[in-house]
């Protein structure tokens, strides 16, 4: 249970982070904005250097942990992507014009594996003796 609300906080840090730097994601910039969030646009070196890794980081490591406790090939393989492809996005790819889409890619992946683990949770395995 924890380790899900981990992996939500962890998803929505990123999404709040990568809201506030208007000039990296222009799409979420204007997203920012019509959602009245532009006054974080004041805290963007902050959010992009500390918060934003920082939260990548906790979903990564929240997703591998789940990924061993539970299991499940397919779906640990779909959750540890989002949280890599950003953390890949903001520091090696981060000099290729590309890199901005492939960010996008990433926080998107995490967003839907948040959803698809609360509207279908990973069951425990059954030992049938």
């Amino acid at each position: 249970m924890i380790n899900n609300i981990l992996d939500k906080i962890g998803s929505a840090g990123v999404w709040l982070a990568a809201l506030s730097c208007t000039a990296c994601f222009p799409a979420l910039g204007s997203l920012a904005a019509g959602l009245g969030l532009g006054f974080l646009s004041h805290f963007e070196g902050i959010a992009i250097n500390t918060v934003l890794p920082l939260f990548a980081a906790l979903a990564l490591l929240v997703n591998v942990y789940n990924w061993y406790q539970n299991k499940n090939l397919l779906r640990g393989i779909l959750s540890v992507i989002g949280p890599l492809v950003v953390l890949l996005a903001l520091y090696p790819l981060w000099q290729y014009y590309w890199s901005t889409y492939v960010f996008y890619f990433g926080i998107t992946s995490m967003v839907i594996m948040s959803v698809f683990d609360i509207v279908k949770p990973v069951k425990g395995s059954v030992c049938k003796v």
